[in-house]
């Protein structure tokens, strides 16, 4: 098996394992109960919300667990608009987001809200001009994913947080899902952001949003007790401190783990540079995590598919995409149908190995003078 799907999922680091394994074992009290048990299961749920606090430069009390991404950008966006819809029904957005952030807009735009889309330049940014253009006093949201999960780009957001100084009703929502461990966190002049563990070798079912103390949410779950008025439910302290420890390894391991992915990026598009007709969508300044390629006349399902059958794994688009449709980001950037519909993506590890890239390149070269008849 040759596995180049991290930006889906990445396997659980054996050391976070562990350590949720134990945490789940010997802490089983329930962290809302008022006896010793639960007190303790509590304790340690908060020593690791404070230590997320610290990593992030954010305030404790601003740190919300979640399932993951998916639940952190839903509870986010209807959360906070369903707060401030009697100031403002005015958001924006973008081509380039996750569909856990594309379809609660649309489910607010069915709901009387304006969405306006921005428009994305060939580098793959959103256009800052257009920004300006589209904000108004009644705008409460601007949605912005510091990296693209398609194409790996990266979005200028500081010189978005800039531009809203002048708009203080509108608040800025970053789903940094395909951030953590790649490139530099900073969450100054961020009202609302999120991540999910999966993403960075921690579990499934486990994610954070950030929100601002400024920031009112209507939560999503009413109904018991919890660490926050904003997630109702029954805290999983093993989670909560895997998350932690998994946050923490990715900060840290961050330098050596980004020049490993940057040296088989390079190969990469050192090797697809002798294939005519490959076309490299992500940008060069894009994350070097992420490479996403279309071979004209062959879908990129097809491309999947006979990888697949050698086993090696791709994605065609997120995981969390419609099946069948042109990719978003790749058609917003290249303007080209066919091109969008021939799209996957490549994302990349530091557990790679060389031999495992040699494999791809092998099968992949077949598969293109195959199909190509070359």
């Amino acid at each position: 098996m040759v596995y180049l799907d991290y930006c889906a999922n990445t396997p659980v680091d054996r050391e976070i394992l562990s350590y949720f394994s134990k945490i789940e074992e010997d802490f089983f009290g329930n962290a809302n109960s008022a006896h010793e048990a639960g007190r303790k299961t509590s304790e340690l749920i908060v020593k690791a919300r404070d230590r997320i606090a610290e990593i992030l430069d954010v305030l404790p009390e601003e740190v919300i667990f979640t399932s993951g991404a998916s639940e952190a950008n839903n509870t986010a966006i209807k959360g906070y608009c369903h707060a401030r819809r009697h100031f403002g029904r005015h958001i924006i957005t973008n081509p380039l987001e996750h569909p856990s952030v594309s379809a609660p807009l649309t489910y607010l735009s069915n709901n009387g809200y304006q969405v306006d889309m921005l428009r994305i330049g060939k580098d793959g940014k959103i256009d800052t001009d257009h920004l300006r253009s589209l904000l108004k006093e009644d705008t409460i949201l601007l949605t912005l994913c510091a990296v693209d999960s398609e194409l790996g780009t990266l979005q200028p957001i500081k010189e978005v947080i800039a531009i809203l100084k002048d708009y203080p009703n509108c608040k800025l929502m970053v789903d940094a899902t395909q951030a953590v461990g790649k490139t530099d966190i900073c969450l100054e002049g961020i009202d609302l952001w999120t991540c999910s563990a999966h993403k960075f070798y921690g579990l499934n079912g486990s994610g954070l949003l950030i929100k601002k103390k400024d920031v009112v949410l209507e939560p999503l779950i009413h109904g018991g007790s919890s660490t926050t008025v904003y997630r109702s439910g029954t805290p999983t302290a093993a989670l909560d401190c895997a998350l932690e420890k998994a946050l923490s390894k990715a900060i840290e391991s961050q330098p050596e783990r980004y020049e490993r992915v940057r040296q088989l990026n390079d190969r990469l598009r050192d090797f697809f540079a002798g294939y005519p007709e490959v076309k490299i969508n992500s940008p060069k300044d894009a994350i070097p995590h992420i490479l996403n390629l279309s071979v004209t006349g062959i879908k990129g399902n097809t491309i999947q598919q006979l990888l697949n059958e050698k086993g090696i794994y791709i994605s065609v688009k997120t995981a969390c995409s419609v099946e069948g449709l042109p990719s978003r980001p790749v058609l917003a950037v290249t303007n080209d149908r066919k091109r969008a519909l021939c799209s996957w993506r490549i994302s990349l590890s530091h557990l790679l190995k060389d031999e495992e890239i040699s494999e791809f390149e092998t099968v992949f070269d077949t598969i293109y003078r195959e199909n190509l008849c070359i």
